[in-house]
């Protein structure tokens, strides 16, 4: 089991009420045992308990491990319209392995209100989950045209467009940054397209099929993570 706490230089430091809770009671883990902890900023730490107090579970670290990203990848995703589709992708973006998640504002987004809190969480969970030791940066409420001015290796716009020959896994290189936008269930318009080919980003397909938007989105971080490592 991986635990979460933001702990920068210090070797001593209190878990969360939610955290200690989950550790001394859910798990029943006691004094003197060690446990697994990461700050969410790629480092990795086991701890001795030294107080298993259930709502302040205190420990010290004994041992830590700086951990590499796999590869950087930027997801910028206009949110959906139904909260619950926007959140699994977060979860499972991060549990691939994804460093950055923006959700856009385009013309045709379907919600403009976001609970960046509550991503910051599930992110969190997902974290502890399947053992990884980045927390993503989640950026709510960006305009599409903020995103296209961003300097990164590989700049690619999803589109759907069955003329397009160029397909996503084409573009991916190993070690080089790479961020991806994908529109809304309406897809961008001609326009904001247009307008990333002007900023140099390249328009490509997801394959054939129509899929919604957090589809899409998964579609990308999982062939980003199964080529090249």
């Amino acid at each position: 089991m991986l635990f979460f706490h933001p702990f920068d230089q210090e070797n001593t430091f209190t878990l969360s009420e939610e955290e200690s809770r989950h550790c001394i009671k859910a798990l029943r883990y006691q004094k003197g045992d060690v446990i697994a902890i990461t700050n969410g900023m790629g480092e990795s730490a086991e701890a001795i308990i030294t107080n298993d107090n259930i709502k302040a579970c205190e420990v010290k670290i004994t041992e830590r491990k700086k951990v590499e990203p796999k590869r950087f990848l930027h997801v910028a995703i206009a949110p959906t319209k139904n909260a619950d589709r926007i959140e699994w992708l977060v979860e499972k973006a991060t549990e691939l392995g994804v460093e950055k998640i923006s959700l856009i504002q385009t013309e045709r987004t379907e919600r403009n209100f976001i609970k960046k809190e509550r991503l910051d969480k599930i992110a969190i969970s997902a974290i502890k989950q399947s053992h990884q030791f980045y927390v993503p940066e989640i950026v709510v409420g960006k305009k599409i045209e903020d995103l296209l001015v961003e300097e990164t290796d590989i700049k690619l716009i999803a589109f759907v467009d069955r003329n397009n020959p160029v397909q996503f896994k084409e573009k991916l290189l190993s070690n080089q940054k790479i961020l991806i936008l994908i529109g809304p269930e309406g897809d961008f318009t001609a326009e904001e397209v247009a307008l990333a080919e002007q900023h140099h980003f390249t328009k490509v397909s997801l394959g054939n099929n129509i899929l919604r938007t957090e589809t899409a989105g998964l579609l990308a971080c999982c062939a980003v993570y199964t080529i090249n490592g």
